[in-house]
């Protein structure tokens, strides 16, 4: 899933119930009774409202992205300079 931003005020989540998150927000759509009660029991340990946060918090998240209010990563090519590291890329091209 998307990565959230980092926030000491943001409650703990393991990588597992992560996934079960993104897996019930995928069978419980915005028209499923209950929605957050559902989720919650297929993720554990978390409350409805719980989860119901985090998804608001995601959605936020989202919307930063793509308002282009966060950073890209400054990403380092192996071995120093770029153009050893694209012609290394190149040579292994199929085209």
């Amino acid at each position: 899933m998307a990565s959230m931003s980092v926030n000491s005020t943001r409650p703990q989540w393991t990588a597992k119930q992560n996934k079960q998150f993104e897996q019930a927000l995928a069978v419980y759509d915005k028209e499923t009774p209950d929605r957050w009660h559902n989720i919650a029991r297929a993720v554990g340990g978390k409350s409805a409202d719980e989860v119901r946060r985090y998804y608001e918090l995601l959605v936020e998240d989202v919307k930063r992205i793509e308002a282009g209010r966060v950073p890209f990563p400054a990403y380092r090519c192996p071995g120093g300079a770029m153009g050893g590291y694209e012609a290394d890329r190149l040579k292994h091209l199929k085209i």
